[in-house]
C-alpha cells in the first residue's frame, strides 16, 4: 500500500513539474497568441463568422438581449424538448424561451441562421456598484459570410422592431389620467395610471359596417405610416372628432381604437389644468403609440364657436380670438382667484403646434355632443382630420346588437319580425345605450327581449310621430298669428292715410266756398 501511494506521489510530482516548465515555457501571452492565431486561421478557412450578444453590457442592460429573447419566443421551430416560461410584469401573455445552451434555426429573407443560447457561471465578482448576476447570459448568432451584410443590416433592425411590437401586445393596456392637474409626483411623472380592460372591439361595436371599415382602414394606414409621414414632413399623429347625441357609443369607439391598434389611453381633463404650461408638461410625459382623449370638449372650457355671438356679446363684435378675454376658459382674468386659464390658443398648439411634434405615432380624440358649439379653429385638418358621426341606432347596427346581447343571427329571427324592426328603427331614433339596456334585461328570453324591443321601438317611433305633428302645428299656428299680425300693421299704417285725405277733402271743399264769396 505505502508502494502504491509512493507512486502515485511521484506521479504526482512528474506533473507539477511538467506544468511549472510549460508555463515557463510557454507563458500566458505565448498561449494568448497561439489560441488567437488558431481561431483566426478556423475563420479564414471557415464559411460562418459569428456574434455574440451578452445580457449585461458593462453595467447596463443589452436591450438587443432582451428583443433577441422575446423574438424568438415567437419561433415554434424549437430544438430540444425543454423549454423556459417566463410572464413579465404588467404583461398578459406568458412567453416561452431557449433553455441553457439550446439552438434554434431561423429564417429571414431566404437566409438561414443559427442561433444559440449559451450560460456560464460568472466567476468572482470584485467590488462593483452594480451587482451581477451569478450567470453570464449571452445569444450567438451563427450566419454564413456571404450573407454577413443582408443580416446585419436589416436583420438585426427587423428583430428591434417585432420585439416591441410583440411587446406592445402582450402588455396590458393603461388609462391614464390627470388627477392632480399638471403637477409630478415622487417619480416625476404628472400622469397616473391603471389596467385598462375596456372589451369594446370594432366587431363588437354597433355601427353602420361601411363607415366601420373605413375607421380600420384609416387606423391602419396612420399605424403603418411611419415612411409616408417622414417623406411628406409631417407629424406622426392624427385628430378624431367623435359627434353626436348621448349614449351613441363615442366611449366605445375610443376602447375599440386602443385595443385595435394596442395603444395606451391618456384621458385629459382639462377642468384639472390651470395653465397652457401645465398643458404642455402634460402633452411632453404622454408615451409613443398612445391615445389623447378630451371627452365632451364643449363642456370642459370655454371653447365656443368666435363667430357666434353669447347673450352679452355686443361688445365683443369685431375681437379676435387673440384677445385674453375671449381665449380665456372662463372667459375673464383669472388672476389670483385660481380659476382656469386655458386659452384656446394653448389647445390649438398642444394639437397642432411645435409641442404636438414632441412624440410620435399619437392620435388625438375630441368628443362632443353639439358640434356647432366648438370653434371651427378645432376642426379643420390637421387637427380634427377625420369627423365621425356617432348617429342613433340603425338596422346595421341593431344586428350586430341582437348578436352581441342575444347571440342571435339573421337566420334565428322570423324575417316578419327582422322587416318590422327595419321599418320602425329609423323613426324611433333610439340610441345604442338604450337598445342595449332593453336587451340586458330580457338576455335570459331572447323571444321576449325581441318583442319588448319592437313595441319600445313601435312606442319612441309613435310618440316621435306625435311631437313632430305638435311642432308642425305649433309652427302653423305661429305663422297663422304671424300673418295676422302683419295684416293688423298693414292696417294701422293705411290707417293715417285715409284719414289724411279725408282732412285734405274738407279743407278744399272750404276753399272753394271761401272763394265763391270773394
Amino acid at each position: 500500500m505505502k508502494e502504491y501511494w509512493g507512486s502515485l506521489a511521484s506521479i504526482l510530482g512528474v506533473l507539477a513539474f511538467c506544468q511549472s516548465l510549460l508555463h515557463v515555457l510557454f507563458p500566458p501571452e505565448l498561449r494568448f497568441a497561439t489560441l488567437k492565431l488558431f481561431n483566426r486561421v478556423f475563420n479564414m478557412f471557415s464559411s460562418y463568422c459569428y456574434f455574440d450578444i451578452t445580457e449585461i453590457d458593462g453595467v447596463n442592460t443589452n436591450e438587443l438581449y432582451n428583443a433577441v429573447q422575446l423574438y424568438l419566443s415567437s419561433c415554434v421551430s424549437i430544438s430540444g424538448s425543454r423549454l423556459s416560461l417566463t410572464r413579465a410584469l404588467n404583461s398578459s401573455a406568458i412567453t416561452f424561451g431557449l433553455t441553457n445552451n439550446d439552438t434554434i434555426f431561423d429564417t429571414f429573407n431566404g437566409v438561414t441562421v443559427l442561433w444559440e443560447h449559451i450560460v456560464t457561471q460568472r466567476q468572482a465578482q470584485t467590488f462593483s456598484w452594480r451587482p451581477l448576476p451569478d450567470e453570464k447570459r449571452g445569444f450567438t448568432l451563427r450566419i454564413k459570410k456571404k450573407d454577413k451584410t443582408l443580416i446585419l443590416d436589416s436583420y438585426l433592425d427587423y428583430i428591434m422592431e417585432k420585439a416591441s411590437e410583440m411587446r406592445r401586445k402582450n402588455e396590458d393596456r393603461l388609462l391614464y389620467t390627470n388627477s392632480r392637474g399638471g403637477s409630478l409626483d415622487s417619480r416625476g411623472h404628472p400622469w397616473e395610471s391603471v389596467p385598462f380592460k375596456h372589451p369594446s372591439t370594432f366587431e363588437t361595436l354597433a355601427m353602420d359596417p361601411v363607415k366601420k371599415a373605413e375607421i380600420i382602414e384609416d387606423l391602419t394606414d396612420f399605424a403603418n405610416g411611419q415612411s409616408f409621414y417622414q417623406k411628406t414632413g409631417r407629424a406622426w399623429k392624427r385628430g378624431y372628432l367623435l359627434y353626436g347625441p348621448p349614449g351613441t357609443g363615442k366611449s366605445s369607439m375610443i376602447a375599440a381604437m386602443a385595443n385595435y391598434l394596442g395603444y395606451d389611453i391618456y384621458d385629459l381633463e382639462l377642468t384639472e389644468v390651470h395653465h397652457n404650461s401645465e398643458l404642455r408638461k402634460l402633452l411632453m410625459k404622454t408615451s409613443s403609440k398612445s391615445i389623447i382623449v378630451i371627452e365632451d370638449i364643449d363642456c370642459s372650457i370655454d371653447l365656443s364657436n368666435r363667430k357666434k355671438g353669447g347673450p352679452n356679446n355686443s361688445s365683443s363684435i369685431g375681437r379676435s380670438y387673440c384677445d385674453p378675454e375671449m381665449r380665456s376658459g372662463s372667459g375673464v382674468s383669472t388672476g389670483d382667484e385660481g380659476g382656469n386659464s386655458i386659452t384656446l390658443s394653448g389647445l390649438l398648439n398642444f394639437t397642432d403646434g411645435l409641442w404636438s411634434c414632441c412624440g410620435s405615432e399619437r392620435i388625438f380624440v375630441f368628443t362632443t355632443n353639439h358640434i356647432d358649439k366648438l370653434d371651427p379653429a378645432l376642426l379643420r385638418s390637421g387637427r380634427m382630420d377625420m369627423h365621425v358621426f356617432m348617429s342613433y341606432c340603425s338596422f346595421p347596427a341593431l344586428r350586430i346588437l341582437l348578436k352581441n346581447y342575444l347571440g342571435n343571427a339573421e337566420s334565428d329571427l322570423d324575417e316578419g319580425v327582422l322587416k318590422e324592426l327595419e321599418e320602425v328603427i329609423d323613426k324611433a331614433e333610439m340610441t345604442p345605450a338604450d337598445i342595449s339596456e332593453l336587451l340586458i334585461k330580457n338576455r335570459r328570453n331572447k323571444d321576449r327581449a325581441v318583442i319588448e324591443l319592437l313595441e319600445a321601438l313601435k312606442n319612441k317611433a309613435e310618440m316621435k310621430l306625435k311631437s313632430g305633428e305638435c311642432v308642425r302645428e305649433k309652427n302653423l299656428n305661429d305663422v297663422g298669428e304671424e300673418e295676422e299680425e302683419e295684416e293688423q300693421e298693414k292696417r294701422a299704417l293705411e290707417s293715417p292715410k285715409e284719414g289724411c285725405d279725408y282732412e285734405d277733402g274738407i279743407k278744399k271743399e272750404e276753399e272753394d266756398e271761401e272763394k265763391k264769396i270773394k
